[in-house]
């Protein structure tokens, strides 16, 4: 191969792996979104972290399916009795595996609460998240997220383990 053809594939491999990181990064970015929205009440920014019919199954409260039911569940009684009592929802960088247009991933999320009476912060629930993201005309969107509490069930659990080929 000649110095142009080897320059040519030293741009295409560093081009794919800037692709990859953009990806990663901005899948990152919509992951960090979901708490700010939800904890400032803000039904339809959060929705619009999902694709028009994504899935939200909070394991096992309830299973949202559609941008109004997720919105719904922000302007409802339940949540909005948390965020006006002191709440936190705190989601950790997940591990993200992109193959084309899709992607899937695994973390953990925390729900902190306040507890005036105590004069503290305290964690009501910890939980293993498993992701799947699609992109779309408007960049990377939720298509499935599944939350579970850790508190136990062998299967929640598992929802952590890495695959052999993801790590």
């Amino acid at each position: 191969m000649n110095e142009i053809g080897e320059l040519r594939d030293t741009i295409a491999a560093l081009a794919a792996k800037v692709r990859a990181l953009e990806d990663q990064v901005e899948i990152m970015q919509l992951v960090a979104r979901y708490g700010p929205a939800v904890d400032s009440g803000s039904g339809e920014a959060a929705a619009a972290l999902w694709t028009d019919d994504g899935t939200f199954d909070a394991v096992p409260q309830r299973r949202m399916r559609g941008r109004d039911e997720i919105a719904g569940m922000v302007h409802g009684d339940g949540h909005q009795s948390l965020i006006r009592d002191g709440c936190g929802h705190v989601l950790t960088v997940p591990h993200i595996v992109v193959d084309g247009n899709r992607a899937t991933g695994r973390s953990y999320a925390l729900n902190i609460r306040w507890d005036a009476a105590a004069d503290r912060f305290w964690v009501a629930r910890v939980s293993a998240n498993t992701w799947r993201w699609v992109r779309t005309q408007n960049g990377w969107r939720i298509e499935e997220r599944i939350n579970a509490n850790l508190d136990g069930t062998a299967e929640h659990r598992e929802m952590l383990a890495p695959s052999v080929e993801s790590g």
